[in-house]
């Protein structure tokens, strides 16, 4: 569930959305508003959600609260222990109780919900992780080019935790890319500080 997954698995152009929810033509519907704007996945139950989302990297959960077995509410437990580096979005029919103000999620949409508003909801939560993720990314590429221009190809390449920053850098500039309408002046302009003396 880390941005390591889209470098392994090759990442998509458009943001990753999973649908949870265990009345499958509610779930099917909520696809097909996305599929112009978003690449979907469904899954028709808590377990199901947690198995899917444990096999990729998801950017939006929309997570129906109220399901048999394991509920909306235990996922989002389980993505807050798994330290889901996405958003979540509960979409459902409860009428929301003080109990939600210790809930981890990111927004809260009461159904039925109309394609513009699910629509909405989805670009908004992109744009938030999409510059969360930028942050990390700043960072993460300061380092590595602090270290490509102390050292010599040869012992980079040689780096193992070197290696793996390179490789979070390449996946966290993929995913800010599929997020963000365009971050190309926000990484031109990071990319115009000088960091090393050369």
């Amino acid at each position: 569930m880390d941005d390591q997954q889209d470098a392994d698995t090759g990442a998509a152009d458009r943001p990753r959305v999973l649908i949870v929810d265990d009345e499958r033509e509610v779930a099917d519907a909520y696809a097909l508003r996305l599929r112009d704007v978003a690449d979907v996945e469904t899954a028709y139950g808590g377990q199901a959600a947690l198995d899917t989302v444990a096999d990729g990297t998801f950017d939006v959960v929309l997570l129906d609260r109220h399901m048999p077995g394991t509920s909306g509410d235990e996922v989002l437990d389980e993505l807050q222990d798994a330290a889901f580096r996405g958003r979540v979005v509960m979409v459902t029919a409860i009428d929301p109780g003080f109990d939600v103000l210790d809930m981890p999620f990111d927004d809260y949409l009461c159904k039925p919900v109309d394609r513009e508003d699910l629509v909405a909801a989805v670009d908004q939560q992109c744009s938030i992780l999409g510059h969360e993720l930028l942050g990390d990314y700043f960072g993460t590429e300061a380092k590595r080019r602090v270290i490509a221009a102390e050292f010599p190809e040869e012992e980079r390449r040689s780096h193992e935790r070197y290696g793996e920053l390179e490789t979070r850098v390449e996946a966290l500039r993929r995913r800010v890319g599929r997020l963000l309408d365009d971050p190309s002046d926000l990484l031109s302009s990071f990319d115009d500080v000088g960091r090393t003396d050369e």
